[in-house]
């Protein structure tokens, strides 16, 4: 198998070592807008590098894994799918539901496939959440907690192309409360703090943020995310049913420290960003994607999926700007 890597910065460069090392993918090209860079990469791994993204339809490749700037998702999903190609994509698909829509469409009506980059789905203790849910070992389920916090934010040129807390961080707290509980979102309330550095107010976006979602079952649902977390990278999930109550992501590298004179000590390595966090995740992904693409399992995560997730987070900014409860289903597309 020939796979084609669009993009070669972080993440890319950690999906083309993952595929790479892959026993049934036998080579890779990889190409970005920066031909130095891929070239740089292909050395190290002994791989190809392509002088850019045409020669990677027209070198022939049997998938294409997007992990360029979001504002190229879209337009390259559109070329992979006319091409017949499979696609893997970290999220989002675009910044908006129209072009988030318009790609979906030219992949259902070529046939093909789009897997979207919602690692969470592929973390152990998410994994374990969700088995804990459908088992019924909670009984029914009130209350959910969900909350990501990076330690530093990052620098403001990636802001101005990010969509936003909502769309570019709670995004995966969106998806994995609909994965874990299984579970529509019908109504949000959202709230954001711009009193961070200065350049979220200039920006227009937020620095730290908080969601009370409403599930179709009645359970509630809350969502908080901050780029200000001096202690370190903080991502957790409280899941609380009639019978018990689990967390995901409490373990000894959680940056938190407990007040109580018995409470256990502050972690001595704290976890500092996600690449780190969800490495095996990201690994698992990967290595499903392939499976994919050879027809040994289902799409674990459609772009269907990855809409609900935006069309969540779309509501989050509805609602915060407006200062009112807003429904998914209010919005258009």
């Amino acid at each position: 198998m020939r796979i084609g890597v669009i993009g070669t910065g972080r993440i890319g460069t950690i999906h083309a070592n993952t595929l790479s090392r892959n026993r049934e993918v036998g080579s890779l090209i990889l190409t970005d807008a920066d031909p130095s860079r891929a070239q740089d990469l292909a050395h190290r791994l002994g791989e190809t590098a392509a002088p850019g993204i045409d020669e990677i339809f027209r070198w022939g490749v049997d998938a294409v894994v997007i992990t360029t700037a979001t504002s190229a998702h879209a337009e390259l999903i559109g070329r992979a799918a006319r091409s017949g190609l499979p696609v893997f994509c970290e999220k989002p698909i675009a910044l908006d539901l129209p072009g988030t829509l318009q790609a979906i469409t030219e992949v259902e009506t070529a046939g093909t496939v789009l897997q979207m980059g919602f690692q969470r789905r592929f973390d152990a203790g998410y994994t374990g959440a969700r088995e804990a849910v459908g088992s019924g070992r909670l009984g029914r389920l009130h209350t959910v907690r969900a909350m990501t916090s990076d330690q530093a934010p990052p620098p403001a040129a990636y802001l101005t192309q990010s969509g936003g807390l909502y769309r570019d961080t709670l995004i995966h707290d969106f998806d994995v409360v609909r994965w874990v509980t299984g579970r529509e979102v019908v109504d949000v309330f959202a709230a954001g703090s711009d009193a961070g550095p200065a350049m979220f107010r200039e920006l227009g976006d937020v620095d730290t943020a908080a969601v009370v979602l409403t599930l179709d079952d009645g359970t509630l649902a809350t969502a908080t995310a901050t780029r200000l977390n001096g202690a370190g990278y903080d991502v957790r999930m409280e899941l609380a049913g009639e019978l018990d109550q689990i967390v995901v992501g409490l373990d000894d590298r959680t940056p938190i420290a407990s007040t109580e004179p018995t409470g256990p000590p502050a972690a001595d390595k704290p976890w500092t960003g996600f690449l780190e966090r969800f490495g095996p995740a990201y690994d698992a992904e990967l290595s499903a994607f392939v499976e994919v693409v050879r027809g040994e399992r289902a799409n674990p995560c459609d772009g269907r999926e990855a809409l609900q997730a935006l069309r969540i987070a779309e509501a989050c900014e509805v609602s915060r700007r407006e200062r009112r409860p807003v429904r998914p289903a209010e919005l258009p597309g």
